[in-house]
């Protein structure tokens, strides 16, 4: 059976049951009320009967029915009772419908009465069927009981007046039983809208296939309703983003994130640093048969792919760099050798020495001890002078080879700042001097520039992640300064920036705990 009509024929059953029960409990009271009323009024009948004077001074003639049988029946007449029986302390009828019973014994028991002096109410079957009657005790002018009296009316008629009362009972019952039949047509055909004409199976089924999806695709998946509050999320969204909580308000990321996932920063591939990892998010609403009913987060992890973005944008730098170099290279040897063909050998030694641009090899290996990091301030060195800059070396830089440690923080924070100078002169010329100090404690970096400086009102947002004000190029932008603070922060450090003559920035990575 589908769904829809197994629904159905389950409300019609629980309709049917409930009317039923209803009808018959109904029923079953209404009996229990006309019995109990038409007991009341035969014992009513019976008290008033055994009250009469003159049935107390029949019981002291010789033949009491001939008084007691008239009135019995004059009584049965005027009530509409069934029966009026009247019988002595021995249960000896004295009246009674059927004449021919008269001076026999009761056919059913009446020594409760007569022993005890009380009133008896209650159903027996006597000679003319079954009755519902009533019975009390006729007593002298002592108060001695001398016999009892007994009124009945058949159960027969009882019922028929039970049986008066259904015809409304049947209407209204009918009546229930449609409009809950039609409240069942009617969820049915609700439960078959919600669930899009599926049955139980094929909506287990859609179900293993989300799971399925949602946790197999490597993407994070976050799902959240108008409330701000998670719906949904998959083992990717997990991984990337830690514990995510059941409220957006309470989820423990960073503000730049939460603008982010709440909608307050939008647009598309929103990049953020989360930890050591760099997510891109986009956040698309979701309809459900026209409305909107929440929305979905996606997150990618980019980490790995800006890393190697970023080292392909060195690697190419520096050719581009080691390429000038090598033209300008080849065209001061080409001066050199036509001067000392001349015979101008001073003229060529003071051509050679005043043609050499920023940094000196030998300059930068004395001070600088690490190689990775000389080779890299090289390169920039380099990169300046090919876009009309110039890098020198602050007098103050000493970096002792191995103190260091593992050198890649420092490259990536001294390279970002560095760069993010010779964007800054964007070609126009002016110097950048870098100074870089390390010791036992860690790295002090500082990097300045003769650009325009930073508006002060950007001093924090330019260390944002996305934030950018140069032109839109390939790869994601607006993270070097990001990561140059992330990096710093996460071992305690910090990186400012002010502007003195261009901007200044200023950075300390501390070194790295002993593990």
């Amino acid at each position: 059976m589908r769904l829809g009509t197994q629904l159905f024929a389950l409300q019609t059953a629980i309709v049917l049951l409930a009317v039923g029960s209803t009808a018959a409990v109904w029923a079953q009271h209404t009996r229990t009320q006309y019995d109990s009323r038409y007991e009341q009024r035969a014992l009513a009948i019976a008290q008033s009967v055994a009250a009469l004077p003159q049935v107390r001074e029949a019981f002291k003639l010789r033949r009491p029915e001939s008084v007691l049988q008239p009135l019995a029946l004059s009584v049965q007449e005027t009530t509409g009772a069934d029966y009026v029986v009247i019988a002595n302390a021995d249960q000896v009828r004295y009246a009674h419908p059927n004449a021919s019973l008269i001076r026999h014994r009761l056919s059913t028991d009446g020594s409760y009465v007569l022993t005890t002096g009380d009133d008896w109410v209650g159903t027996q079957k006597g000679t003319i069927g079954t009755t519902v009657r009533g019975k009390t005790p006729v007593r002298d002018e002592y108060g001695d009981v001398i016999g009892l009296v007994s009124v009945g009316v058949l159960e027969t008629t009882v019922i028929g007046e039970v049986a008066a009362g259904l015809p409304p009972l049947l209407w209204t019952a009918v009546a229930v039983l449609v409009a809950g039949l039609a409240a069942a047509a009617l969820i049915t055909a609700r439960v078959r809208r919600q669930t899009f004409g599926l049955e139980p199976r094929e909506i287990a089924t859609l179900l293993e296939q989300r799971e399925g999806v949602l946790h197999g695709v490597k993407e994070g998946v976050l799902a959240l309703d108008l409330e701000g509050r998670v719906t949904l999320v998959n083992d990717a969204a997990r991984e990337l983003l830690g514990d995510v909580g059941d409220d957006l308000t309470r989820m423990p990321v960073s503000a730049r994130m939460r603008d982010v996932l709440g909608g307050a920063d939008q647009g598309e591939d929103r990049v953020v640093l989360h930890g050591d990892r760099v997510l891109v998010l986009n956040r698309t609403p979701v309809s459900v048969r026209g409305r909107q009913s929440g929305w979905v987060i996606t997150l990618r992890d980019r980490t790995e792919l800006v890393r190697l973005a970023r080292e392909l944008e060195s690697t190419s730098s520096a050719t581009e760099a080691l390429r000038a170099q090598a033209h300008e290279f080849a065209n001061r040897m080409h001066t050199v050798v036509g001067l000392l063909e001349l015979g101008e050998h001073d003229a060529a030694i003071a051509f050679i020495t005043s043609t050499t641009p920023g940094v000196r090899a030998g300059e930068l290996r004395e001070r600088i001890g690490d190689p990775t990091l000389a080779a890299l301030l090289l390169a920039k060195s380099a990169e300046a002078a090919e876009r009309g800059a110039r890098l020198v070396l602050a007098d103050d830089s000493a970096v002792p080879e191995g103190v260091l440690g593992d050198p890649q923080d420092a490259v990536l924070v001294v390279g970002n700042l560095v760069a993010n100078a010779i964007d800054a002169l964007d070609g126009g010329g002016g110097t950048i001097e870098v100074s870089v100090v390390a010791d036992a404690g860690g790295l002090r970096v500082r990097v300045r520039d003769s650009g325009p400086g930073i508006t002060p009102e950007l001093v924090e947002e330019v260390f944002r992640e996305g934030f950018t004000t140069k032109a839109a190029r390939s790869g994601p932008r607006g993270l070097g300064l990001a990561l140059t603070r992330q990096a710093c922060l996460r071992r305690g450090g910090w990186v400012k920036v002010r502007n003195s003559g261009g901007a200044v920035f200023t950075a300390l990575l501390p070194a790295e705990a002993a593990t």
